[in-house]
């Protein structure tokens, strides 16, 4: 589904600013995987999602989806297999658009967009019947302008427009780091409904240990722009965050020390 070979990213090269974001990863995710990953500031995380969406190219590596190499395709064309929910609920939305005109560009992804009619009657019932999925109203609302909706509201649209055409790779990019803890206990109920039902090979980075433990069936911890451990399922189903941050000690040889990871 998704394989990551010997993926490198260095950033400014040659000047006092040198950074090595990802340094040898090899990544391999098979159809239906949920796999979270944790990891503390610079470690590599949005980096790795960068390089899988597009948004960067690797200095060496292949990205495969599918056992395509799209290494060198650009992010546009990368979207017809991917769809990405990001930190920021005011990216990934147009805010000015209707919440029916959003999904409308959404259903249109990675397809040649014209002139017709992007909501025809047919389709705004079909969207209607996808909002009401998540339960939160937005199936009543439209032609309500997407600005207008709450944090909590507009990251649940992201997360449908993301997963509208069914995607072969979802990216959750800490989508429910910025919400206050209702909003993002909602936004994470509706990733494991949507996931589960939808079978979708999925990769969420989050700073939550206990989410990175609770939600789906494998788990990677990053440091210093490697992995440093991949846990299985079996393994998983008995991991605790005391037993994670014992791991990442023994292994790295420092603690994790990010004021914003969260154990629990």
């Amino acid at each position: 589904m998704l394989r990551l070979t010997n993926i490198y990213k260095l950033f400014n090269p040659g000047t006092v600013d040198e950074k090595t974001a990802l340094a040898g990863i090899n990544l391999q995710l098979n159809p239906g995987d949920f796999v979270t990953v944790i990891g503390s500031n610079g470690a590599g995380k949005s980096t790795l999602m960068n390089i899988i969406s597009g948004a960067m190219r690797p200095d060496m590596g292949d990205v495969l989806i599918d056992n395509q190499n799209v290494t060198q395709m650009p992010e546009f064309k990368r979207s017809i297999f991917i769809g990405r929910v990001f930190q920021d609920p005011m990216a990934g939305t147009a805010p000015r658009m209707t919440i029916e005109e959003n999904l409308a560009m959404a259903y249109k992804r990675g397809q040649g967009r014209g002139l017709r009619l992007g909501v025809t009657r047919r389709r705004r019932e079909m969207f209607r019947e996808q909002l009401a999925r998540l339960g939160i109203g937005l199936e009543n609302r439209l032609r309500a302008k997407v600005g207008l909706l709450s944090g909590g509201e507009r990251q649940a649209l992201s997360l449908l427009m993301a997963t509208f055409t069914n995607p072969r790779i979802l990216l959750l990019d800490e989508h429910t780091a910025a919400l206050d803890p209702a909003r993002a206990d909602l936004i994470t109920r509706l990733t494991e409904t949507i996931v589960r039902e939808q079978r979708l090979t999925t990769l969420m980075v989050t700073h939550n240990m206990e989410q990175a433990i609770r939600l789906g069936n494998r788990l990677i911890m990053m440091d210093k722009g490697r992995i440093i451990l991949d846990i299985d399922p079996d393994k998983k189903k008995s991991l605790t965050v005391e037993r994670l941050l014992g791991e990442f000690e023994q292994i790295s040889g420092h603690k994790l020390s990010d004021d914003r990871i969260v154990l629990g």
